[in-house]
């Protein structure tokens, strides 16, 4: 979120579940919702003060396939980044890649190692972002299992053309890049994320092979891709398969999370009818990454 005031809706779903409030929070991405959060028994969302308009909510709403209702209040102004910045902590994913923030200091990294029950190292990888909320900074679970598949198909990114679909603040396309990808696009349907992701790429030096794109899915037509990176909700993954499946390249592999291991078979039938091949899946806390193959 930005520095002004918010409006907070808090959205009743019923019967609720997670995965209901991950439909609702889908169906919402047309509106200028910055952020969401999933609570115990609703899902919360938010928006600049100006910008709210319950009447396109009520529109919006009227389409889900579950009785909601909700109440909007004002969130008195903070500094929503410089918050987010403060609660960020480094990220370490095996001796491979550390995702941290610029101003995270040595004893930062101690502790982030310390946490994993290991002295301080070095991996392979440093990335430096600026954080911003919402916009997915590698602490979710799977992004850290996107990024573990990543470094196991090192040969396959390598002198090859690669696109973060959702690139968010761009941790995924700088790895990408890192890993000596010929060329990395990265789409996003905001266009605060996609600047976001930009300037991370010339923060960690890899912005000549990284661009970035405000839109979604149909600009994948603009170009053939060897690896399609898609770490966003199950139900977009679903809806925008057909359009993944025809952007690769004939042997491309698509590398997607963002959804629960219930949902592998609903994103397994949907890619093999669009002439993917499952390859295999890994699991983290309930989360999952699932690779294909394009024959």
């Amino acid at each position: 979120m930005n520095s002004a005031e918010y409006i907070e809706v808090t959205l009743r779903i019923e019967p609720f579940s997670e995965e209901a409030a991950e439909i609702v929070e889908a169906e919402l991405c047309d509106l200028p919702y910055d952020s969401f959060v999933i609570e115990e028994d609703a899902l919360k969302a938010y928006i600049p003060k100006d910008a709210y308009d319950a009447r396109a909510l009520k529109v919006v709403l009227s389409g889900v396939p579950y009785k909601t209702s909700f109440s909007a209040n004002l969130v008195p102004y903070q500094n929503w980044n410089r918050q987010w910045e403060n609660e960020f902590e480094p990220i370490i994913v095996g001796r491979d890649v550390t995702v941290k923030a610029w101003h995270h200091t040595r004893e930062d990294l101690i502790l982030a190692y310390a946490a994993m029950g290991k002295p301080l190292g070095k991996t392979r990888f440093t990335i430096k972002i600026d954080p911003q909320m919402a916009f997915g900074t590698g602490h979710h679970q799977t992004t850290y299992m996107m990024m573990e598949a990543m470094m196991e198909i090192e040969d396959r990114i390598r002198g090859h053309v690669v696109m973060d679909m959702g690139c968010g603040t761009g941790v995924l396309g700088i790895l990408a890049a890192k890993l000596h990808a010929a060329h990395v696009y990265g789409i996003d349907i905001d266009a605060v994320a996609a600047q976001s992701a930009y300037d991370n790429a010339h923060g960690n030096r890899v912005a000549r092979h990284f661009e970035t794109y405000y839109g979604d899915a149909s600009l994948l037509q603009m170009g053939k891709y060897d690896v399609l990176l898609a770490n966003i909700h199950k139900n977009i993954i679903i809806m925008d398969l057909r359009t993944y499946a025809r952007s690769l390249r004939a042997g491309g592999t698509l590398l997607c999370s963002g959804f629960y291991a219930d949902d592998i078979p609903a994103i397994r039938q949907e890619a093999e009818a669009n002439g993917l091949r499952y390859v295999s899946e890994r699991l983290r806390d309930g989360w999952a990454c699932v690779r294909f193959e394009k024959a």
